[in-house]
């Protein structure tokens, strides 16, 4: 491999794929001087702020207590202030000074956002009575919110906030069908910006306890190397397959998107590198951006992050960690298996190769290392897991200290051993596969910080910001010693100091970089709160849905399809965070109030999954699709002919929204046992393999109209098997009200009751739904429906809902007292739905040996 340095220059495309990443994330200016300084201290300032924040020391010592109303102000304060001096107001501003102007905006925009910080004891001792200073403070906050939104993220997000907020003044004037009374100045300002209910709310709390650590943290990966490393070793394993430098870009940005919280950061992160190799193998330019566009939004939808996702619903949805991490995964994982198959059909049909290895491949030595790794690895964890079991119960509280010495013991070994091996590669061309083995064994201490992070986070059962607080405090330390250490391993003659001096300067910029990435996300959340805050105010929600339902005619289908069309518009231009807050809050109660009506019944993650996974398509779907308009810069592509091959690369992801919504167990909800498990995960991968291959119309060979039909049938019955078994078995069946208790008596513990019930909510309207309710452990049915916050009583033969327990599930189903219990839906006895993965078995058996043929006549044509 040639011995290329990271300071090779990089050409006209890397250089304006760059350009839009410092637009979209981290400020295009880079004035110098005191300016220049300034933009240098104060995201450092900031990270050190959040960290502290973060960390036990303030409860430890008791200074520097902030409540989460003072956190999110100070949090807010430090976004605004640099997204006037880091982002220019227009395309001809200057980018190499700040005008005064700008300085004079950013000082007023911060002194808004951290008026409820500096005055924090006056406002909590005047709620609901805002003083004339109040409201002249929140409607210039407002207004620099929307400017600094429109600054660093464009005008989607700031257009639709503003749309929003136009709607609470004057959603007297709007259309019958949305009009509501419309709300006073006095009002709406302290709805929106002097109570936690806008933009101080649960958004921007958020950001400011759990988002900025894991951007920062990422950052920090970045920084030390990480980034270059599993791109390298992506390389190395699949570089030297057909259209190998794509499937390398899909593996590597699936790498790069576990820590990742933006879609175009990680197109020019891994796309340097990725992008011209694809096409020296064969890919048109489109093709090779759209590959590094659909893998790179896929890292998005990945767990443990997801884009900071994963930490806001936990909140809007009410779940754990742990759980929201169980139900991404498998739609991710075979997401990323279909793109990587997508890759492998497309080089099958251009007969396109792979790069050329270093030396020749040993299969039994291949195998044996594999075998060996994956016994280590299982040995190690088991040692690992049960090991600091032991130690809890013997060292009691010292066992945190004496398992922070053995992984520092642990890093300054795997150094040790990467010493032994030659240094990574840096520069921005991949000529000859790297080896596998050196490869991944010059950078094993690089996944120590990611294992302290999942560590924390799954295991130890802390809080996000707690866990992120723990990895970016070993990442720090990595990052400070990783060169001192391997000079003095290898000897080079590089002076202590000097490398200490490196790495010091290297932490310093990987912090400054992390709140820089963080400007556009505390903005996003700030604005994004005033989408909510509207919501909440106004009651939009509620007319959505019935907004949806008229459209839909009730049709279950077209409703989720037109909730799909208006995430993808509401997701244009939007960077993660804001995304799903924006399409979570007004469209998710959309699917849940429209689908009880009409009988759908999901879990409430499924819904938040759902329209996730369409805002987070809107990345690579024109005519917005930033993350496309990077690739097209590197590829010299057409950005919108990249975006629009980038979407129907991700058409496998489009149909998982509508899979999980129906079958459920796609999310791992009910599946209780090992061979369940086993099944689910097969199912799902063969049936997104085959809907990859009739999507390309390629799978042996070329497929015929008629096999393409097959294949989706095929894929179709292995994703939802209970669809035949509804045509010829009802799922469910309707049993009087009179029977509940009983009915609710005999089910098993922790089991979900579904009833139907009619009446009239608080503003007159008629209400017919069906909702589910959890029944706890076993015992009379009375007991277990007051439990889920249901009291009943009889009214002739009529069952009534006489009180809703506050707090209780049935009210969050918003059943009212004197509502009607209608009917009982029970599951009807009848056989196992996986019956039908035979006939489609049989089905597919028929398509290959077919397609095996014309492959085998077409071999012996050529022979000939």
């Amino acid at each position: 491999m040639s011995d290329q340095t990271s300071d090779s220059a990089p050409d006209s495309g890397e250089q304006d794929a760059t350009a839009i990443v410092a637009e979209a994330d981290t400020g295009a200016r880079s004035p110098s001087g005191i300016p220049a300084k300034i933009l240098w201290y104060v995201p450092l300032a900031w990270a050190a702020f959040q960290i502290w924040l973060a960390s036990p020391l303030p409860f430890m010592l008791r200074f520097g207590i902030f409540n989460s109303t003072e956190a999110r102000s100070i949090h807010l304060a430090f976004a605004i202030f640099l997204a006037f001096l880091a982002f220019p107001a227009l395309k001809r501003s200057p980018r190499h000074y700040i005008p005064i102007q700008d300085w004079v905006i950013a000082f007023v925009a911060a002194f808004c956002a951290g008026y409820q910080y500096l005055f924090f004891l006056e406002l909590s001792e005047r709620p609901g009575l805002p003083t004339q200073m109040d409201l002249v403070v929140s409607m210039v906050g407002l207004v620099v919110i929307l400017e600094g939104t429109r600054r660093a993220l464009g005008p989607p997000l700031m257009v639709v906030a503003a749309v929003f907020m136009a709607y609470t003044f004057f959603g007297h004037l709007a259309p019958d069908v949305i009009q509501w009374k419309g709300a006073s100045i006095g009002k709406a300002m302290s709805h929106y910006y002097l109570t936690t209910e806008g933009v101080y709310g649960i958004a921007l709390g958020v950001s400011t306890s759990m988002v900025f650590l894991f951007v920062l943290f990422g950052s920090l990966l970045e920084k030390s190397g990480a980034g270059n490393y599993f791109i390298r070793v992506a390389f190395a394993l699949m570089g030297h397959m057909k259209g190998g430098p794509a499937k390398a870009a899909v593996v590597s940005s699936a790498m790069t998107g576990l820590v990742s919280g933006s879609a175009i950061a990680n197109v020019v992160t891994t796309g340097t590198f990725t992008i011209p190799l694809m096409r020296k193998v064969g890919f048109s330019a489109e093709k090779a951006g759209a590959v590094e566009v659909a893998s790179s939004t896929n890292g998005q939808l990945t767990p443990p992050i997801m884009g900071a996702v994963a930490f806001l619903m936990i909140e809007y949805v009410g779940i754990s960690y742990v759980e929201v991490i169980k139900h991404a995964a498998l739609p991710a994982l075979i997401s990323y298996i279909a793109l990587v198959y997508i890759v492998h059909l497309e080089a099958l049909k251009a007969d396109m190769k792979g790069l050329p290895r270093r030396s020749p491949p040993n299969f039994v030595r291949s195998l044996m290392g594999f075998l060996l790794s994956i016994i280590g690895l299982s040995v190690l964890t088991a040692v690992v897991y049960f090991g600091l079991g032991w130690m809890k119960g013997t060292f009691g509280e010292a066992t945190v200290w004496i398992a922070t010495v053995l992984l520092v013991i642990s890093y300054v070994g795997l150094v040790y051993y990467a010493c032994k091996f030659p240094e990574l590669d840096t520069s921005l061309e991949i000529i000859e596969l790297p080896d596998p083995g050196p490869t991944i064994k010059a950078g094993l201490f690089f996944l120590l910080p990611v294992v302290v992070l999942v560590w924390c986070l799954t295991v130890e059962r802390l809080s996000p910001g707690l866990s992120a607080y723990y990895a970016t405090l070993f990442m720090l330390f990595v990052l400070l010693t990783q060169r001192p250490l391997k000079a003095f391993m290898r000897g080079t003659g590089e002076k202590t100091i000097d490398s200490l001096k490196h790495g010091f300067m290297d932490t310093l910029e990987g912090l400054i970089s992390g709140a820089r990435n963080m400007i556009g996300i505390g903005v996003a959340t700030a604005a994004a709160g005033i989408i909510v805050g509207t919501i909440s105010l106004t009651g939009i929600g509620f007319v959505m849905s019935e907004f949806v339902e008229f459209i839909s005619g009730g049709n279950v289908l077209v409703m989720l399809f037109l909730t799909a069309i208006l995430s993808l518009i509401l997701g244009m231009g939007l960077p993660t965070t804001a995304n799903y807050i924006v399409v979570s809050s007004l469209l998710a109660p959309v699917i849940v109030t429209v689908g009880a009506q009409n009988g759908l019944i999901v879990p409430l993650i499924a819904v938040h999954m759902f329209v996730f996974y369409f805002g987070i398509l809107a990345d690579d779907t024109p005519p917005v699709a930033l993350a496309a308009f990077a690739a097209a810069a590197i590829s010299k592509g057409d950005p919108i002919r990249t975006g629009i091959q980038g979407f129907l690369y991700d058409i496998r992801t489009a149909i998982l929204p509508f899979l999980f919504i129906f079958n459920t167990e796609l999310l791992m909800i009910g599946v209780e046992t090992w061979y369940h498990l086993l099944i689910t995960v097969l199912t799902a991968v063969a049936a997104m393999l085959l809907f990859a291959a009739a999507t390309q119309g390629y799978f042996l060979v070329k497929c015929r109209k008629w096999e393409v039909v097959a294949l989706l049938l095929i894929a179709f019955t292995l994703f939802r098997p209970g669809f035949w078994m509804d045509q010829i078995y009802p799922p469910l069946e309707s049993k009087p009200a009179s029977s509940l208790f009983e009915i609710a008596g005999k089910m098993p513990t922790d089991s979900q009751i579904r009833i139907r019930v009619k009446g009239e909510d608080i503003e007159g309207r008629q209400i017919d739904k069906t909702v589910m309710l959890p029944l706890g452990a076993a015992g009379s049915g009375e007991k277990r429906l007051l439990e889920a916050g249901l009291e009943l009583v009889k009214d002739g033969d009529k069952t009534i809902v006489d009180n809703v327990v506050f707090g209780s599930t049935a009210e969050k189903q918003k059943i009212d007292f004197d509502f009607e219990i209608v009917s009982v839906e029970v599951k009807t006895d009848r056989p196992v739905k996986q019956w039908f993965y035979l006939p489609a078995l049989v089905i597919l058996a028929f398509v290959m040996m077919l397609q095996r043929r014309r492959r085998e006549t077409s071999a012996a044509a050529v022979t000939a």
